[in-house]
């Protein structure tokens, strides 16, 4: 899909479809009210018979109206003027994306990037325009033998501003909701795909092939290197699977070689069994999605590269299987880090932990100027959270709140939890340096007191994503989060941001 920006008034665009939106109680907004009047009252004629009364998620296709230059008008309903806000507006341009791709119009001129959000500016709603508009199109069947084409696919977008003052603002922005959007997609893919294919060495070559797209440097290291390096926690997790283990680690450099890099790790769990802890078999397929980390922190390096970011940025995924076999770790084993502290593994379905804590010990190798770390951690964030906010964990508090105010840009929002010292009383094992789990009550902080362990030398945040990596039911898929979340946090911290 191709997007482009121009200024001018509705009814003098020639093109398939005009988009303009439509509050409750048949209110119009400033574009529709132009074409209104270009068309003789006729839109408000229409809205007065009862076709439409602006509620969210209605459309209404108008044909062949007088004073107008363009084949179709599509009217798209915002709901209350007064609630109307950042998943309002989004909702409203995925709805005109899917409506539009259904009437078999080629291109399209979208006035709703016009209405108002508040506290929002023109950048802010063209980027997120762009965003929505590419997630409105995601399909994922590559492997349907049969698929639902579209008649005639959506192939170009137009979005409008206000006034040609903010044409070149806008270019930027739309430039960087394209990306985001493309590294989402990405994640989305990576996510999507079943086990038997997106495995270890999948992940590895969809590094290499970033790497060979963008210029980057890329390593991976296998097994043998694992164990030169002492990473015992994460060869357990890997010590049931057939598929070998890998340490992806790609690396951009858009700032100068002495800046210190942003490094982010991503939990790449292909396929979580639990191990030898099984978990019930009821929606196991779903444990695809535990690499889901790993995807997004690919995805945000794909972006990263696209925007050509002033940044110095590394990628690190520990990815493996953890499966359950004779040679699978146990309850009660206990292994040696990279960082030389010991573990009691006490249940085998909380591997990601023992994977990322050897990642940021290879991580601070690097001489981070910060790191972030993105997994599928917990159930227990799930209950707290549920699949709206992203667990944020971190021992820096302006890192925390740069990060949540990154998220509530990008509408990809993070809740602050804590990570005091209290906590890392339940990890006392007396056997080991620590045990692998807390106990049954406050499994997300205890799994981030966990991690903490491995951090104390940089500044550091984990990002528990179990509850918005992907969504369950009919509307199953991977959703890409956080890659908006991450980039407009790397975008903010490159001055890019408007």
């Amino acid at each position: 899909m191709e997007f482009s920006i121009k200024s001018g008034s509705p009814a003098k665009q020639r093109s398939a479809c005009v988009v303009v939106g439509v509050f409750e109680a048949r209110k119009l907004t400033v574009a529709a009210e132009m074409l209104d009047r270009a068309a003789g009252g006729r839109i408000g004629e229409i809205l007065r018979h009862g076709d439409m009364d602006g509620k969210a998620g209605s459309t209404l296709l108008l044909h062949g109206l007088p004073g107008t230059l363009c084949d179709r008008i599509l009217l798209v309903g915002l709901g209350k003027e007064k609630e109307f806000r950042e998943k309002e507006f989004s909702a409203a341009i995925r709805t005109a994306i899917r409506t539009l791709n259904d009437t078999g119009a080629f291109d399209a001129c979208l006035f709703l990037t016009e209405v108002p959000v508040r506290k929002r500016g023109t950048a802010w709603r063209i980027r997120q325009a762009a965003m929505a508009a590419r997630d409105a199109v995601y399909r994922f069947d590559q492997f349907k033998s049969r698929k639902d084409d579209v008649r005639r696919p959506l192939r170009k977008i137009t979005f409008t501003v206000e006034r040609r003052s903010e044409l070149a603002a806008a270019e930027a922005a739309m430039a960087q909701g394209n990306a985001i959007a493309e590294g989402s997609a990405l994640a989305r893919t990576l996510g999507n795909l079943p086990p038997n294919v997106c495995h270890p060495s999948y992940l590895a070559d969809s590094a290499r092939r970033l790497a060979d797209e963008f210029g980057l440097a890329c390593e991976i290291l296998e097994r043998h290197d694992l164990e030169a390096l002492g990473m015992g926690a994460f060869l357990a997790v890997a010590s049931g699977a057939h598929q070998p283990p890998k340490l992806i680690v790609v690396s951009y450099r858009g700032a100068p070689d002495d800046e210190a890099p942003v490094i982010l790790v991503g939990k790449g769990v292909t396929f979580d069994t639990g191990g030898i802890s099984l978990k019930p078999a009821a929606d196991m397929d779903e444990m695809k999605f535990d690499m889901c980390g790993a995807a997004a922190v690919i995805g945000t390096l794909h972006a990263a590269a696209r925007l050509s970011l002033p940044v110095n940025l590394t990628v690190i995924v520990p990815a493996t299987e953890n499966m359950p076999g004779g040679n699978a770790s146990r309850p009660g084993d206990i292994v040696t880090s990279m960082s030389g502290q010991t573990i009691e593994i006490l249940n085998t379905d909380a591997e990601g932990r023992l994977l990322l804590c050897d990642a940021l010990t290879y991580a601070e190798r690097l001489g981070p100027a910060l790191v972030i770390d993105v997994a599928t951690l917990t159930g227990a964030c799930v209950v707290a959270l549920g699949n709206i906010a992203t667990g944020l964990f971190s021992n820096r508090e302006t890192l925390a709140r740069d990060l949540l105010a990154a998220g509530d840009v990008a509408h990809d929002r993070a809740w602050h939890l804590p990570l005091w010292d209290d906590y890392q009383e339940l990890l006392k094992s007396p056997f080991a340096d620590m045990a692998n789990v807390g106990g049954r009550y406050g499994g997300a902080v205890t799994a981030a007191c966990f991690l903490s362990r491995f951090t104390r030398k940089f500044p550091w945040a984990h990002l528990d994503i179990a509850g918005t990596a992907w969504k369950s039911g009919s509307d199953k898929g991977a959703t890409g989060r956080p890659v908006p979340l991450l980039m407009h946090f790397l975008l903010e911290r490159c001055g890019r941001l408007s």
